[in-house]
C-alpha cells in the first residue's frame, strides 16, 4: 500500500533543522516553518499542504467517490469533518502529525481519528491516527499517533507521554468512550472496509493489527508517533536583526533549546513506564501559537 503522495509536501513546506538519535532507536526530528522577512511564513506552508487535507480527513474510498463529483464537493466534505477552527485546539496537530508520519517517515496511514467523526462536534477518543511502518529487517511497527500543541515545550512533551501511558492503560478521564490499544485494534479491524483496500491489502493489514506469530513471517511491535508544537518568542530579534542574521538566530536557538531538553524524554519514558516502544517525535515551534493555529486551520479548511 502506497503513501499519499501529497503528504510528501511536508518536506517542502518545512525546513528540517536536525535529527537527534535517542536511546533504544527512538528519533526526534526538529523542523521550523519557512521564514520570510523575519517572520514564520505560515501562508507558504498552508499552500504546500492544502492537497494533503483530504488525504488526512477522508478515507480513500470516500475521497475517491466524492472526488468524482468535483473539488467543491470534496472540500465541503472535508470541512464537515473539522470542528470550528475558532475553538479547535487539536486538529492542526493531528493533521501535521499525519503529514510527518507519511511524508517524512514514509509510514502509510491506515486510519485517522478525523475519518471516524460522524459530525464536526464529535470527538473520537484514543489515538490521533494509526500508521504502519516497515523496518529494514522486514518486521513492522503499528504506530499510534499523539499530538500536542502547548505554549510550554516541557509541559507539552510531558503531557504527550502521559496521554500515551493513559492510552496503554485504557484510562479515559472523560468516561465517554472505551479507549486503549486493544480497542483501537478492534476499531481498525471493523473499519478496513471503509477504505479502498484490495483483498490482499486487507489481509496484510489484518496480519499487522492481529499478528499471528505461527503464520506470519514477520513480527509487529507497537510504536508511537508524537507531534509537539510549542511557542517561541523572537519579537525582539525580529525587529533588530537582518534577514540573514534572524534566520541564523532562530535556527541556532531552536536547535540548542531542543538539544538541551532531550534528556526529558528518557525521564518521561521512565516516569510512565513506556520502555520497549519506539517513539518518532516531531517538534515544530510556532510564534503566537493560538493565533497561528487558528489562521492555519481557517486557511486549510475554508
Amino acid at each position: 500500500m502506497e503513501i499519499n503522495k501529497n503528504s510528501l509536501n511536508i518536506t517542502k513546506a518545512m525546513k528540517q533543522l536536525s535529527t537527534l538519535e535517542l536511546p533504544i532507536e527512538n528519533k526526534l526530528e526538529v523542523f521550523i516553518f519557512p521564514i520570510n522577512s523575519n517572520q514564520f511564513d505560515y501562508a507558504n506552508t498552508v499552500g504546500k499542504l492544502l492537497e494533503s487535507v483530504a488525504d488526512f480527513a477522508l478515507s480513500r474510498k470516500t475521497k475517491k467517490y466524492i472526488g468524482k463529483a468535483g473539488s467543491m464537493k470534496l472540500s465541503k466534505e472535508v470541512r464537515k469533518k473539522f470542528k470550528d477552527w475558532k475553538t479547535n485546539t487539536g486538529e492542526l496537530g493531528e493533521f501535521l502529525l499525519f503529514c510527518f508520519l507519511e511524508g517524512h517517515l514514509r509510514a502509510p496511514k491506515i486510519l485517522s481519528k478525523l475519518e471516524l467523526k460522524t459530525s464536526s462536534e464529535m470527538y473520537v477518543h484514543g489515538a490521533d491516527g494509526l500508521h504502519y511502518h516497515k523496518l529494514p529487517n522486514g518486521n513492522f511497527q503499528l504506530i499510534f499517533g499523539e499530538s500536542k500543541l502547548y505554549k510550554s515545550f516541557n509541559e507539552g512533551l510531558r503531557q504527550a507521554f502521559k496521554s500515551i501511558r493513559d492510552f496503554k492503560l485504557s484510562i479515559n478521564s472523560k468516561g465517554q468512550e472505551t479507549s486503549g490499544i486493544n480497542f483501537e485494534r478492534s476499531l481498525l479491524s471493523s473499519n478496513l472496509d471503509s477504505e479502498t483496500f484490495t483483498e490482499e491489502e486487507k489481509g496484510f493489514l489484518s496480519s499487522i493489527i492481529y499478528p499471528n506469530q505461527d503464520e506470519s513471517s514477520f513480527t509487529v511491535d507497537d510504536a508511537f508517533g508524537i507531534f509537539l508544537g510549542y511557542e517561541v518568542d523572537f519579537e525582539k530579534e525580529r525587529k533588530t536583526l537582518t534577514n540573514l542574521a534572524f534566520r541564523e538566530h532562530v535556527e541556532e536557538t531552536v536547535k540548542a533549546e531542543i538539544e538541551s531538553k532531550v534528556t526529558n524524554i528518557s525521564k518521561h519514558i521512565d516516569e510512565f513506564d513506556l520502555h520497549g516502544h519506539t517513539f518518532y517525535i516531531y517538534i515544530l515551534p510556532f510564534s503566537e501559537l493560538d493565533e497561528s493555529r487558528k489562521m492555519m486551520l481557517r486557511e486549510l479548511t475554508s
